[in-house]
């Protein structure tokens, strides 16, 4: 008698149809977590503190609504990342001020650059105290309240991407 020939494939597998190994989830988003909340609002401080001078040196002038974005962008950034984390919001709404302050150094360094026909980043290293003087000379009321303005967006900004 003839041995029957295996059909090609495993010779040990017992006939069944082979289960997948079962899929693992993805990984969860970095939420709550009050480190990496505090350091995505520094760095989006940062980055709205340039824009924010970048475009007001490049206009000339204040504009109130960027500093509502910048405000809005560092909350956004630290409720994102953060959680809801009750210390969030209080702090982006400080980062956001020295942003939108950043910001206005930046904007008078590129004015001034531009009559003196020199570097911004001069003026800001070499000339940081006749900078500050001149930011003191030329604030007034809209100025207090571009600050006001960015930190309510940056605490409600915070509360709202935290939800």
């Amino acid at each position: 008698m003839s041995q029957p020939v295996p059909p090609p494939g495993n010779p040990f597998a017992d006939g069944a149809a082979p289960t997948p190994y079962p899929a693992t989830p993805p990984p969860a988003p970095a939420r709550n977590n009050v480190g990496l909340g505090l350091v995505a609002a520094l760095v989006a401080a940062l980055v709205g503190a340039g824009l924010y001078g970048g475009l007001a040196g490049a206009v000339d002038r204040e504009i109130g609504y960027a500093a509502v974005g910048v405000g809005f962008l560092v909350g956004f950034a630290a409720g994102k990342v953060g959680g809801t984390n009750p210390a969030l919001p209080v702090v982006s709404a400080a980062l956001s001020l020295g942003a939108v302050y950043l910001g206005q150094l930046l904007a008078i360094a590129i004015i001034v650059g531009k009559a003196l026909d020199a570097s911004p980043t001069d003026i800001i290293f070499n000339d940081f105290a006749l900078l500050t003087d001149a930011w003191s000379e030329g604030s007034d009321f809209m100025t207090l309240l571009f600050f006001a303005l960015a930190a309510f967006a940056a605490f409600a900004g915070s509360k709202k991407a935290a939800k």
